[in-house]
């Protein structure tokens, strides 16, 4: 005679078995936009790989079956290089995910990391000093070795991340 094992009890999944602690888990690093919905100030891929802010967009109509063309000019917020593009104002453009924190800078070590604290404490020790602008980590040197609490802010895009501005740390009065 066969017998069968009583099937195993089946456990429901509760909101504990996630973890939900970072909200960028598993995230896109970029979005699809129609390419006639993207503005001047806005971000766009350009080549499908470089994170760069619109400097300018034309829209020029075509013949009588045509798409209306959009042209793009951009430059990539990493490098600063300008880049071009002519997209059907019909078709999907990428989108970079770009996102901006600001960290207390800590320490800048002699391989050119730079110690950063965020608001909760957490310290990263992984952003390097930008190559672009050319004398910025120069700029971001001489202000760390004045003494003064600096800020700085970080862009993260397509998987990099890159020390795009610096400022005095201001007071918090009570």
């Amino acid at each position: 005679a066969v017998e069968f094992l009583p099937n195993p009890p089946i456990k429901m999944s509760t909101i504990d078995d996630y973890d939900f602690s970072k909200g960028n888990a598993g995230s896109s690093l970029t979005t699809n936009s129609e390419a006639g919905q993207v503005r001047v100030g806005g971000y766009i891929c350009m080549k499908e790989q470089y994170p760069c802010k619109v400097t300018a967009v034309s829209t020029s109509k075509t013949g009588k079956h045509g798409h209306a063309k959009c042209n793009f000019t951009a430059v990539d917020i990493f490098t600063g290089k300008k880049y071009e593009d002519i997209i059907p104002s019909t078709h999907t453009a990428l989108i970079p995910v770009v996102v901006s924190k600001n960290y207390s800078l800590v320490d800048i070590t002699e391989e050119d990391y730079v110690s950063l604290m965020d608001e909760e404490g957490n310290i990263r020790e992984d952003v390097k000093l930008p190559e672009w602008p050319d004398n910025f980590a120069r700029e971001i040197k001489a202000l760390f070795e004045s003494g003064k609490p600096q800020q700085v802010t970080v862009h993260n895009a397509m998987g990099k991340d890159q020390i795009t501005a610096i400022k005095e740390e201001q007071e918090i009065k009570a």
